[in-house]
């Protein structure tokens, strides 16, 4: 599970074999998790996040969705 960043409590991840899916973020914070979409950004799961910290992510997203598109293209694409 290659952690691309950390802001604040939430790790951002994803996950190896990921590479047949849509671009996409994974995101845990203590034993909660969620996975969101990157184009268009959007929630596809979460398990424990409320909806506010689920906005709170998605703005994370937002700010950072370059970096962590490049991440992704970087590490499925070697």
């Amino acid at each position: 599970m290659p952690t691309v960043t950390k802001i604040g409590p939430y790790r951002f991840y994803f996950y190896s074999s990921d590479a047949n899916e849509p671009s996409h973020i994974h995101v845990q914070r203590e034993r909660f998790t969620a996975k969101f979409w990157l184009s268009p950004i959007r929630l596809q799961r979460s398990k424990g996040f409320r909806d506010h910290d689920l906005i709170k992510i998605q703005k994370l997203i937002e700010e950072n969705k370059e970096i962590f598109q490049e991440k992704w293209n970087e590490y499925f694409s070697a």
